[in-house]
């Protein structure tokens, strides 16, 4: 596999970010069905399925530079974005061995990972980067070790410590979230970090996702996809930069919202890690514009009626309200209502 990466591409600013043919192809769209309600939706995490960005334990795409480099600018701004509590020192060692293994073996022309006991190095040429270390000792490295490896991978990622039959948040690498923060939640336990999704907790999905997680293997790991919207393909969507990205709600006019609103979807993971029996959460986002989207038959008629029979609390909690109506108006003329085959495949081979 060639991956052309678009390594200036910008998720400010001008916002240079755009989805290739193929990109547009891969994207997990979320809906498998018409309608949308919370559940708890979790499968095992294997090689494959309906979408290309299932075929690694970690997805790497054509946006891994310039993610990788947006990532650096917001730890540059605020490096509370990445904090691992002290007791977690095994965990970061866990994540860097899983995340390094992983891409070596998925993409074994962009990266390598060879070890003489103790000591490795490890090789990621998109990055131009070398290093070799002690596993272990965390002075052989620039940063500390969950901080060296997420700064290298795609998405967000936090570390959940499992104690008293709860999992706690008590790590993570948090630069392109969806309005909800580390340097909050840090600490928190598994309800009190999901404690703001309406309608999911009178339904139950957190009390049975917490207990499906309790028991969850190490080499067993799973995956959801969740969603919401972004106006503008900017990753940093945090609370701490609101007065930076909060105004663009207002800026959505019915000639502008194809190309400015993105459809926001999270590839969730979650990992037993081995020495630690923390879990590892990763939290990969996706970005496309409804325009793009609507470049895809079957998408651009479910997106419509998704968006369309939303339940008014879900719209609320994702701060959908202001454009929604005219994401609906403009999807409309193309939904004629047949039909739509299951599963969230985009049912194309090429566009």
């Amino acid at each position: 596999m060639t991956l052309q990466f678009k390594p200036d591409e910008t998720f400010r600013k001008d916002f240079t970010y755009r989805n290739s043919d193929a990109g547009i192809l891969r994207f997990p769209f979320p809906f498998p069905e018409d309608e949308y309600m919370y559940s708890v939706n979790i499968e095992p995490h294997v090689r494959g399925g309906p979408t290309a960005a299932f075929q690694a334990a970690f997805d790497v795409d054509e946006h891994y530079v310039a993610e990788c480099r947006e990532r650096a600018l917001v730890l540059a701004e605020d490096p509370k974005r990445c904090q691992v509590l002290p007791h977690m020192e095994l965990a970061q060692w866990d994540t860097l061995e899983l995340i390094m293994e992983s891409l070596a073996a998925d993409y074994p022309d962009l990266f390598s990972l060879s070890k003489d006991g103790d000591l490795w190095t490890w090789v990621n040429k998109p990055l131009s980067i070398q290093q070799t270390f002690t596993f272990g000792k965390a002075d052989t490295l620039p940063c500390p070790p969950f901080e060296y490896i997420t700064r290298q991978a795609q998405g967000d990622f936090t570390l959940q410590d499992q104690r008293e039959d709860n999992l706690y948040v008590d790590g993570g690498m948090v630069t392109t979230q969806a309005d909800w923060s580390l340097e909050f939640d840090i600490g928190m336990s598994f309800h009190e970090w999901h404690g703001p999704v309406p309608l999911a907790h009178e339904k139950g999905v957190f009390d049975r996702a917490l207990k499906y997680l309790l028991r969850l293997q190490y080499g067993q790991p799973v995956r959801r996809l969740n969603w919401t919207m972004t106006i503008n393909p900017r990753l940093d969507t945090s609370p701490e930069n609101y007065p930076v990205w909060g105004p663009d709600r207002t800026t959505i006019t019915p000639e502008n919202v194809a190309e400015k609103v993105h459809l926001r979807v999270e590839l969730q993971t979650l990992f037993r890690l081995p020495r630690s029996n923390a879990i590892l959460f990763g939290i990969r986002c996706y970005l496309a514009s409804v325009a793009e989207l609507s470049r895809v038959p079957k998408w651009r008629k479910r997106l419509h009626r998704v968006l369309r029979d939303l339940h008014p609390a879900i719209q609320e909690y994702k701060g959908l309200p202001r454009y929604r109506q005219m994401v609906i108006d403009t999807l409309a003329p193309f939904d004629d209502g047949a039909p739509l085959s299951k599963g969230i495949q985009s049912d194309l081979t090429a566009l």
